[in-house]
């Protein structure tokens, strides 16, 4: 059965027509199953196919469905910042990750001019800057760790040719930036060609190790593999040790009409907290536009109660500064899992079960992370060394951000005194058509939505994964868990993991909705 994804829509998904794929029939046998269809699933899919492993590929809905087709699809520096990776982690730290991200851009290239993927690759420049005076400080910092990383950095009295001035900034040399979209669909039919299975509409629902192998449970059938891969932006097989070293959070972007040619060709990002961060697309050549990609206002999943207000403080934001903007054509947001310590999570899953791999922890820079991760895991299928390995351990433990770690393990324990609170609406009559609410139910909480059309949905405001109560997201018409960021549709489908199963559904007539 299809799921559709809810809510707002992308610029990348309103210009790409995806390559469609059939579920899963029946079971199979492959080398390595990868699960899920975003671009660290793709890209893992796609290296092993050139190694010669037989791949099966799985993917809940449909190829980019979930938030490769949400990102701004750059490739610009960690969001964390090369300072604190350094003082978290050292001065080789730093260094790998500069590593990681270089190799992970060019790789990207190389895949494109390889496969001959038409996805608007671009290489560019990059801009660090500062909202305020105070922040130069921090400017200054990132100058002379991102140096020492290796990284190719000047320092610029502003960013140029823009309307507004930035001042001082460091300039990054050789970043890029693409359509992920279009690049998608050129992996995967690049990893057809190869031999590779690829099945959407197939959801994966468990893992179980039987001998040396492990078995992919999903709502059609099994897959047999010599090895796992879950890149499941958050992976669904671990109920509790990688969800407590990673929040997630949401984030919010607009895509502005602008002239032709009147903004330049760069990526510009600020160091506030939150920040903004801006890039230029040309999805239609032949039109007499670009789009502006402006994004920023993050917040924890199911904790804001009027997200839309968001997309107005964007706005505001923008048109402060660039005046030749034009109508909003697009408004999206996507889902960002942010690691306690600020580095990603690539390689063997924690649980000792080590043919089960796991790319997460993307912290904003999921086009780099998830690429470094596929070849990453790659080696490591494939037996060899990967000098990126220490640091990307996900079996690591959250020393090096230990107060970031208890600071959202607190606000996790939190949530849940949502069970001593009252709902949000009386009765299920109180829930408007294209709203939804909690409502009370005597000792129960149900997630309750209404269609446009006025159809009533009834289901446990539980999570399935820990039992968070779900909160209503009423910009993309999801229910999300404010603890561990699992998401479902109003059909109470999982629509992001952790959890796996959907929400326990509740006959309306039963209930008495009071």
């Amino acid at each position: 059965m299809s799921v559709p994804y809810p809510g707002s829509r992308s610029i990348w998904m309103a210009t790409t027509e995806m390559p469609r794929f059939t579920p899963l029939t029946t079971s199979v046998h492959a080398d390595v199953c990868v699960i899920g269809g975003g671009i660290a699933g793709l890209t893992t899919a796609y290296l092993l196919a050139l190694e010669g492993r037989r791949v099966v590929l799985v993917e809940a809905a449909e190829l980019g469905a979930g938030d490769t087709g949400r990102t701004t699809a750059h490739f610009f520096p960690p969001d964390n910042r090369y300072h604190h990776i350094e003082k978290a982690f050292g001065a080789d730290g730093a260094k790998v990750v500069a590593e990681s991200f270089v190799q992970a851009t060019e790789k990207v290239r190389a895949i494109i001019e390889s496969e001959r993927i038409d996805c608007d690759f671009e290489r560019l420049d990059g801009y660090l800057f500062s909202l305020t005076t105070s922040g130069l400080a921090g400017i200054h910092e990132e100058f002379g760790a991102a140096l020492r990383a290796g990284v190719a950095v000047d320092e610029v009295v502003r960013a140029p040719d823009l309307a507004f001035d930035t001042g001082q900034c460091v300039r990054f040399a050789n970043l890029a930036q693409f359509h992920p979209l279009r690049y998608l669909a050129g992996l995967a039919e690049a990893i057809v060609r190869r031999g590779g299975q690829i099945h959407t509409h197939t959801r994966a629902l468990d893992i179980e190790a039987q001998r040396h192998l492990q078995v992919v449970r999903t709502d059609a059938g099994e897959v047999r593999a010599d090895a796992v891969v879950v890149a499941t932006n958050t992976p669904f097989n671990d109920r509790v040790v990688m969800h407590t070293k990673q929040s997630a959070y949401r984030t919010y972007v607009l895509g502005l009409r602008v002239p032709r040619g009147s903004v330049p060709r760069i990526l510009l990002w600020d160091n506030g907290d939150p920040y903004y961060y801006v890039r230029i697309a040309t999805p239609d050549p032949q039109a007499d536009h670009d789009y502006l990609i402006v994004g920023g206002c993050d917040h924890k999943v199911g904790q804001e109660e009027h997200p839309e207000d968001r997309y107005r403080i964007i706005e505001d934001w923008v048109r402060k500064r660039f005046p030749m903007a034009g109508a909003v054509d697009y408004r999206w947001s996507g889902e960002v899992m942010e690691p306690a310590d600020g580095v990603a999570y690539l390689g063997r899953n924690p649980l000792g079960d080590g043919n089960v791999y796991i790319i997460t922890g993307d912290s904003g820079n999921g086009m780099t992370h998830c690429t470094a991760g596929a070849m990453l895991v790659t080696d490591l299928i494939m037996g060899r060394d990967n000098p990126w390995t220490w640091l990307y351990e996900p079996a690591r433990k959250p020393t090096h951000g230990l107060g970031e770690f208890v600071r959202e393990q607190a606000n996790t324990l939190a949530q849940y005194g949502d069970w001593l609170k009252r709902g949000d609406a009386p009765s299920f009559d109180a829930v408007a058509p294209g709203q939804g609410a909690i409502v009370q139910d005597g000792a129960r909480k149900l997630a309750v939505s209404r269609d446009d059309d006025g159809t009533l949905h009834v289901h446990s405001a539980a999570c399935t994964h820990l039992g968070c109560i779900v909160s209503w997201n009423p910009v993309e018409h999801s229910w999300d868990c404010p603890c561990h960021g699992s998401r479902f549709d109003t059909e109470g489908r999982p629509l992001h993991g952790p959890a796996a199963k959907p929400l326990a559904k509740f006959d309306a007539d039963a209930s008495s909705g009071e």
